[in-house]
């Protein structure tokens, strides 16, 4: 699907990630981004990003993917980031019910921050621990359609659903890009068709 090595895109799509500290969202980045897994965790400091090129229906497509800091500590320079974004992955540990229901308090974060119709699907990582879960799909799931959302159950470790994940959330971005919403809401960023070789992106 990717292909890291063309500077040149039709489309530019910058997508966030959010959740709570430790739920595995650098994780899922660098599987999705690099194809590699550390078992170490490091705390992300503030805010951090990857760029990973991909092919979406015959378009060439940049996918610029922000990692966000969990801690309360850091919420003033990660919340700076949601406006702006065409994407948000909402991540939680199945392993861990208070990641879970923290996940109502990042949709007001959303709600407060980020552009009206901005795109979200919610992923419940770590699936591959299955003695460990604390929360079922079902409730995942329920939780997904309350919100609206797509739902992703993932594994970075084992690499469970993460590219379908990442995939399908760009994927709902063009849509909406196609079907003439060519910003995230009012006062949102435009994405525009680009050709050619882009001018280098600010990276804040």
């Amino acid at each position: 699907m990717s292909s890291a090595g063309n500077n040149t895109f039709d489309f530019q799509i910058k997508l966030l990630m959010i959740g709570d500290s430790g739920v595995g969202k650098t994780c899922l980045l660098l599987r999705y981004a690099n194809d590699s897994y550390s078992p170490t965790f490091i705390t992300t400091i503030g805010i951090d990003f990857k760029i990973k090129n991909i092919q979406l229906g015959g378009k060439r497509v940049k996918l610029q993917i922000w990692d966000t800091a969990g801690q309360e500590r850091f919420r003033t320079i990660t919340t700076s980031y949601f406006k702006g974004a065409q994407g948000i992955l909402l991540v939680y540990d199945v392993t861990d019910r208070k990641t879970f229901q923290a996940i109502g308090n990042w949709i007001s974060q959303i709600k407060n921050h980020a552009d009206v119709n901005v795109n979200r699907v919610l992923i419940g990582n770590k699936c591959d621990m299955v003695e460990e879960r604390a929360v079922s799909t079902a409730e995942g799931q329920a939780l997904a359609t309350q919100f609206e959302m797509e739902f992703y159950e993932t594994s970075a470790k084992q690499d469970i659903a993460v590219e379908k994940a990442f995939i399908r959330l760009a994927e709902q971005v063009k849509e909406r890009v196609a079907n003439g919403d060519f910003t995230s809401g009012s006062g949102g960023t435009k994405i525009t068709l680009q050709s050619g070789k882009p001018k280098p992106a600010a990276c804040c």
